[in-house]
């Protein structure tokens, strides 16, 4: 995979074409200030390599605590809703200080945005696991410090990806990127599960990320570049410098950007389903089997975490499967038409309504085939991951892409998993307190607050049917130059078409 900088391969035998500065100056040749920037292959692959293995991480770190749920219940005595209500503070974090990140990651150093990140949700993890009972709030606390530090990450990592792989290469690239999503998520379950079976406290599950985080600030230092915004498209210093306009320039672009408004809300709809299962389908699958009577009842830590072991298991496989499947139908499919990615996230939203209906209808009378169907839920889920992340970066210009991040982080957390876990806890509690205190009461309260689910995900399916009309039309602005910008120049927009197939370029640019 090339991963090449603006006007790389201009200065070579075959690199006929001026800089830009140079033709709206009328000068020969670019400065030397103003020197392309190029990055050989394999700097690029490694640093995607890198950034995988922290997004791996990431997730890890979102769901760890979902894995040792009925024990922070044992230890702090939290109901059902502020049980819920712990996941709601974390994503309440990550979204107010995802648009100071994306406002940081456009104009400032997006490696040095990055290890402040890792830095700060790493250590909060860490003291996290040294909190009495006596303060249930510091724990609540110090979810919210991980949440922040999270929100530097999943707004710029992407950001970097975008602007060192030019369109192909970078769905193939994103689809790999995110699949650590279900990955990490599914492993923060194991080894939060695994953890507590092996030492007897889910403290050392917190205990153990630390080191891994560690390893990755290293390697995020020392292996990952920050090009400059834009570099892929081939806009150069007119992308980094004359099209510079504030923050609220880009919001108001975005707010007129459809298919970007769209998606969000398609995102949104996704993060709705996913952090209310991810938060609650353990403890839901615990019960369930309670039900059917192949599981007692946990009335002191550590809890039976078999289930935490058997869902992050499904999430894993699902995951990886279905983020393969989606980029690889969205890249087949946009060959004949244009308006894949939307109609892709679309269809499999539409479809997974029916599979969770389903896999909580019949988790009373049949638990395998809640199963399966809950796995075949989570690999249609699985299929948008990558698909709505280059949706987003088609449709939005170089120069705020990071803000489009966290803005869209922003939105679908605010409606979507930093509520959903709080909402299905607060109704399961309240459908509860209506009903004779039994556990089978009690397991149907939590079954009846999740069927909201299915429904939210057919209003997602929507949102992006509704993006497929604007596609088209939001992609080619956003390749026109000087678009939403202040003051941007006019650039010949089929020199930079020529420019922006990257391997074709001159081989004498390969190297910097």
């Amino acid at each position: 995979m090339s991963a090449r900088g603006p006007n790389a391969g201009e200065g070579g035998p075959q690199g006929a074409g001026r800089h830009p500065e140079a033709q709206l100056s009328g000068q020969g040749a670019p400065s030397p200030a103003h020197r392309p920037w190029s990055l050989p292959r394999w700097r690029a692959c490694v640093a995607a390599a890198v950034l995988c293995y922290i997004n791996l991480l990431n997730y890890m770190n979102w769901f760890i605590i979902a894995g040792v749920l009925l024990d922070i219940q044992k230890v702090f005595h939290i109901s059902d809703s502020h049980a819920g209500l712990l996941q709601t503070v974390f994503i309440g974090c990550l979204l107010l200080s995802a648009p100071v990140f994306g406002y940081l990651g456009d104009r400032h150093s997006r490696k040095a945005t990055l290890s402040f990140g890792i830095l700060l949700w790493s250590g909060a993890g860490l003291s996290s696991s040294f909190i009495s009972p006596q303060y249930p709030w510091l724990f609540f606390l110090s979810r919210g410090a991980v949440g922040t530090g999270t929100a530097s990450y999943s707004t710029i990592a992407p950001t970097v990806l975008a602007d060192l792989f030019v369109k192909g290469q970078r769905t193939v690239v994103l689809a790999i990127f995110y699949i650590f999503i279900p990955v990490g998520s599914g492993l923060g379950y194991v080894l939060g599960s695994a953890v507590t079976k092996l030492t007897g406290s889910w403290r050392w599950a917190l205990r153990m990320m630390p080191c891994l985080e560690a390893v990755a600030l290293i390697l995020l230092i020392l292996l990952v570049p920050d090009p400059p915004r834009g570099a892929a498209e081939k806009q150069g210093e007119v992308a980094v410098q004359a099209l510079r306009s504030s923050w609220c320039e880009d919001v108001r672009y975005l707010g007129r950007n459809w298919s970007f408004v769209w998606s969000t809300l398609g995102v949104t709809a996704m993060a709705f389903v996913t952090g209310a299962l991810g938060f609650w389908a353990p403890k839901f699958l615990f019960e369930a089997r309670v039900v059917h009577g192949l599981q007692l009842p946990c009335f002191q830590e550590p809890c039976d975490s078999w289930d935490s072991l058997i869902f992050g298991a499904v999430t894993v496989v699902t995951g990886i499967i279905g983020v393969i499947l989606g980029a690889e139908a969205a890249r087949r499919y946009k060959k004949v038409n244009p308006r894949a990615e939307p109609l892709i996230c679309a269809s499999s939203l539409l479809a997974t309504a029916p599979c969770l209906y389903l896999a909580l209808v019949l988790a009373p009378t049949t638990l395998v085939a809640s199963y399966v169907f809950l796995a075949l839920g989570e690999l249609l889920l699985s299929c948008n991951w990558a698909v709505v992340a280059d949706i987003l970066l088609s449709v939005v210009a170089p120069r705020c892409r990071g803000t489009a991040e966290a803005l869209q982080i922003t939105v679908g957390h605010i409606l979507g998993d930093a509520s959903s876990p709080y909402l299905t806890g607060l109704l399961s509690s309240a459908l509860r307190a209506r009903r004779p205190d039994s556990y089978l009461q009690r397991f149907l309260s939590l079954q009846q607050s999740f069927l909201c689910c299915a429904f939210v995900i057919v209003l997602g399916g929507g949102c992006f049917l509704l993006t497929a009309l604007y596609l088209e039309g939001d992609q080619a602005q956003a390749q026109q130059p000087g678009t939403g910008a202040l003051d941007g120049k006019d650039v010949d927009s089929e020199d930079r078409e020529h420019q922006g197939l990257l391997p074709n370029a001159s081989p004498s640019a390969e190297d910097p």
